[in-house]
């Protein structure tokens, strides 16, 4: 997988659902209609393709269950884990507590993140990059990518 990309623009209706993007489904493989929908880290959802979301599964499964960290991430992570799938509108539905964890009304923005989608209020999300400054966004370029892929540049040596 080469990674989700892109951000598009959604509108809950009445009962919940959401049509998916087209160009969000254009990404997923052929067939793909199931995810995991869970609460973010911020006041985001997370909407996982099922073979990421096993992936992840993978990793928790070997944590160790001794450790009360590991049982209170567990918790944390996993409680609001809910199945989701396509109908045959291509909608999917939110589940209530999700959505409210969320604060998620109408419209909303659905954003790519490598393996996984974020649904957002879009109020809040272009918030996001609203509160955010160029130069503080370099800097955090800088910070988290410093030590990636680094390789030496006998010029500057």
């Amino acid at each position: 997988m080469n990674g989700f990309h892109g951000e598009y623009e959604a509108t809950v209706d009445a009962k919940g659902r959401f049509l998916l993007p087209g160009g969000l489904k254009k990404q997923l493989p052929e067939g793909e209609g199931r995810f995991i929908l869970n609460r973010g880290f911020e006041k985001c959802l997370t909407l996982y393709p099922i073979k990421s979301w096993e992936l992840i599964i993978a990793k928790i499964s070997q944590l160790n269950d001794f450790d009360p960290k590991v049982r209170q991430f567990r918790r944390q992570f996993l409680g609001g884990a809910t199945e989701v799938e396509l109908d045959s509108a291509g909608r999917l539905l939110l589940p209530s507590s999700l959505k409210e964890f969320a604060d998620l009304t109408k419209d909303i923005v659905v954003a790519a993140a490598i393996d996984r989608f974020e649904i957002w209020d879009a109020t809040k999300y272009k918030q996001l990059f609203d509160d955010f400054s160029s130069e503080a966004f370099s800097n955090l370029a800088h910070e988290v990518m410093s030590g990636v892929n680094k390789t030496e540049n006998p010029e500057k040596s």
